[in-house]
């Protein structure tokens, strides 16, 4: 049986034994479909639903300048923000790589902002599963909690 740490690690892991939510599923594939990756030709598609049953949809966006890519869960992320939403409670990630793509560091670190508790669900074409939740992608992610003039983070 994996460990918290070890959840995530090895991409045979469906640490929480779970089938991914078909809507979610759907919305993540759907997103899939109009990633915009002309340069490694890599599509990924996410879904993320907050507490309220929200969805939101992200794609990987590529660019000349690689740097100023985005990925797909961050893209989600910053349409749930931009919605007004500031947490969620599961995200699917799509692609057609063996084993199914999870989230890179970076990614792991927003989702942490967001939502530690989360389960991120990672699935490929061929049903093959990658499960835990964020903080087990991210065991060592951080988050402040106050700013330095008193007031909660994500205020004005």
């Amino acid at each position: 049986m994996p460990t918290p740490d070890h959840a995530a690690t090895h991409a045979t892991d469906n640490a929480l034994n779970v089938t991914p939510d078909a809507a979610l599923l759907d919305a993540a594939r759907s997103a899939f479909a109009r990633a915009y990756a002309p340069y490694s030709r890599f599509h990924v598609g996410a879904a993320l639903r907050t507490a309220d049953g929200q969805v939101f949809q992200g794609v990987n966006v590529e660019n000349a300048s690689y740097g100023l890519g985005r990925c797909a869960e961050q893209s989600a992320v910053q349409a749930m923000a931009t919605a007004g939403a500031r947490s969620f409670t599961d995200i699917v990630v799509y692609s057609e790589a063996t084993p199914p793509a999870s989230p890179c560091g970076a990614c792991r670190q927003v989702l942490f902002e967001f939502a530690p508790d989360a389960r991120v669900v990672c699935v490929n074409q061929h049903g093959h599963i990658v499960s835990g939740l964020v903080r087990d992608f991210l065991p060592h992610g951080f988050r402040l909690e106050q700013r330095d003039d008193g007031h909660e983070v994500g205020t004005p």
